[in-house]
């Protein structure tokens, strides 16, 4: 039974370590624009039953409970908790935050297609919107040379004054893209997601429509990430793991009695 707690402690450090390893992160990426943050998930490993309820416990009566006996925890998961963040104003023409649900889309070096929350835009120097890593928008939206006040509009509308034009010129549409399961959509850093099976297939189009959230310009949506509900957890955290390396310590002298003893 000893041995069993030094495993099931052993696990129990593993979680907590884990679970550090989460909320550090979370922390780190606090002023990271457009940054949703995870939750570490845990359940049960597999009891040993040493006696089923129900059994027999003379002729004539029957147990009413067993002798189930716990083997420790395990990590299922870490889950991205994707509620909106603050958006900030700060007045920049090609500052961009979603309202609501939905992502942007860049198009990668490599022809695949990755979603973010990130609206911090910038143009290249062929005058394309792109991402702050010069990923291009899909679809892609080219500024003319010379271009004068852009305006952005809530459905995505790009326009602006054009030289030899005295009215705003359409120069295309920035569409974000839905998921049934944003949870599902795997980061693979740079503040990029990229599409998986959990996820299911995006479902693009104009902001403001079918679910997907408004477009502001001049905005920047900040991460999500609340800074004391992560000091607590760390707190929490911390004792769980103390607790257990003292589960640890304590076994480990019960085995030395028991060694010196017999």
């Amino acid at each position: 039974m000893t041995t069993s707690a030094l495993h099931v402690a052993r696990t129990g450090l593993d979680a907590q370590d884990v679970k550090m390893r989460v909320i550090a992160n979370n922390l780190a990426n606090v002023n990271t624009t457009g940054f949703k943050r995870d939750r570490a998930n845990f359940e049960t490993l597999g009891y040993q039953q040493i006696i089923a309820a129900g059994s027999q416990a003379d002729s004539e009566n029957k147990l009413a409970i067993g002798l189930n006996l716990g083997t420790g925890v395990q990590l299922t998961g870490t889950e991205r908790i994707d509620t909106q963040g603050t958006l900030n104003t700060t007045g920049n023409t090609l500052d961009l935050a979603i309202e609501g649900s939905g992502f942007f889309q860049l198009q990668r070096p490599d022809g695949t297609i990755a979603y973010t929350r990130a609206g911090n835009f910038k143009t290249s120097a062929d005058g394309v919107i792109v991402s702050a890593d010069g990923l291009p928008l899909i679809p892609q939206i080219q500024l003319p040379e010379g271009v004068g006040a852009i305006t952005i509009g809530n459905d995505g509308t790009v326009s602006a004054m054009v030289p030899g034009q005295t009215e705003p010129t359409q120069l295309g549409q920035i569409e974000t893209a839905r998921f049934v399961n944003p949870a599902g959509l795997q980061a693979v850093g740079g503040n990029l997601l990229i599409e998986t099976a959990a996820s299911g297939t995006p479902q693009t189009g104009a902001a403001g429509l079918e679910g997907r959230g408004t477009i502001r310009q001049g905005s920047l949506e900040q991460s999500n990430v609340n800074t004391v509900e992560e000091l607590v957890d760390m707190i929490e955290t911390q004792r769980a793991y103390e607790v257990a390396s003292k589960m640890i310590k304590a076994t480990d002298e019960m085995l030395q009695y028991v060694n010196q003893q017999i």
